[in-house]
């Protein structure tokens, strides 16, 4: 049953005729889970738009208009967001909150008000959070976020509503698993996803699959020693990669002070860049360059299939892509040059984030104890005398 599940939350609108040949099943097997599934109100069938072929008409499966549901959260480094995701992996967007300087407390406190909200409207539908947050996690806590000034805070637990589990990871994690699953990574065995913000973020996926590491805390590509070795990082090491490819290396190419938001500052000197400025063009050309050969040594160490950009990354790729491929290409392996592994724009440039964190919350319900629990609650509770 999951397998077919799974199958029908990736491939929306897919036809009973599609699922089993995908799956490898004869029309009985698919035909008699799918009736399982209906009878749990996970799935619905409708007659599928006719295709002009011979022989007995296909049905389409879609998600129950009663089926689960999972909240999905992104904290940015000035903004936070709220969504609903439903089988089949579209989003409802709910909420939208500027919060800029604010304490963990105060931000994840209206976040779990919100939450509540949700719960209340969908009841015993809401069956997972996903949680996407701007710096370094492990477990259910942020460890540290120097972009939005929070360390250690148990975010997992601040926001869970028992017996809701909550899932939380890296936003250029989440932006990943998103690529990966349902946009330009798709159907890669190995994708790499690199995210620039404030800083570099990433992640490998195997199969839709993020590579995290032991604790979780996989994937601060940021935080390799790919810049100045002189130059002190805000994560206690010198010469981070982070430090030479967003808006603080352009502002301090420029001469300018560090920015408050680097990330507006940096679409503030690419719209100069792409104006005709002459230093903005220059500083545009050497953090491409930065990036583009940091991204060479991370094809040579994980040697994936694919590799794509969000963030301003996607940005630097889209003005200065020349730049940021021939320093690619200079800085691969001999024998990867003949065919490298292609840089492509994300297809999910703003909201990657929180459809990665919807997808990971949806794990958990696609899961055995997952549809156990959906099959405990949808059973008829006991008649009392």
């Amino acid at each position: 049953m999951l397998d077919v599940l799974r199958h029908v939350h990736l491939h929306p609108e897919t036809t009973r005729a599609e699922l089993a040949r995908d799956l490898g099943l004869s029309r009985g097997s698919a035909t008699e889970i799918l009736a399982r599934l209906r009878a749990l109100d996970l799935v619905e069938e409708t007659a599928a738009e006719p295709t002009g072929a011979r022989g007995r008409p296909t049905r389409t499966v879609r998600r129950h208009d009663r089926g689960p549901v999972v909240a999905a959260v992104d904290v940015s480094y000035e903004s936070w967001r709220l969504a609903v995701s439903h089988l089949g992996g579209g989003l409802e967007p709910l909420r939208r909150e500027r919060y800029g300087g604010q304490p963990a407390e105060d931000v994840l406190g209206r976040i779990s008000r919100a939450l509540r909200e949700v719960r209340t409207a969908f009841g015993a539908r809401l069956r997972a959070v996903g949680v996407s947050m701007s710096g370094t996690v492990s477990g259910g806590r942020l460890v540290e976020s120097a972009t939005i000034g929070w360390r250690d805070v148990e975010v997992a637990e601040r926001l869970r509503i028992a017996p809701i589990p909550v899932v939380i990871g890296n936003d250029a994690t989440m932006a990943g698993v998103a690529e990966a699953r349902r946009g330009a990574a798709t159907g890669a065995d190995v994708a790499l996803h690199v995210a620039v913000e404030v800083g570099v973020g990433g992640v490998v996926l195997e199969h839709g699959r993020a590579t995290t590491g032991s604790t979780g805390a996989g994937g601060e590509f940021g935080h390799l020693p790919f810049g100045d070795p002189d130059r002190p990082c805000p994560c206690g090491a010198h010469g981070c990669w982070d430090l030479e490819v967003d808006g603080r290396a352009l502002a301090r190419i420029l001469g300018a002070p560090p920015p408050a938001a680097p990330r507006s500052a940096a679409d503030a000197v690419l719209r100069r860049a792409g104006e005709g400025d002459p230093a903005a063009l220059a500083a545009v050309e050497q953090v491409a360059r930065n990036l583009g050969r940091g991204i060479g040594g991370l094809v040579n160490a994980l040697d994936p299939r694919i590799v794509t950009l969000s963030g301003v990354a996607a940005a630097l790729l889209d003005q200065a892509g020349d730049s940021v491929r021939a320093a690619y290409l200079s800085g691969l392996m001999r024998f990867r040059r003949h065919d490298p592994p292609p840089l492509i724009r994300a297809a999910f440039p703003r909201d990657g984030s929180l459809r990665g964190a919807a997808e990971l919350a949806f794990d958990t319900v696609l899961s055995e104890a997952g549809l156990d629990s959906w099959r405990a609650d949808a059973r008829p509770a006991p008649e009392t005398v």
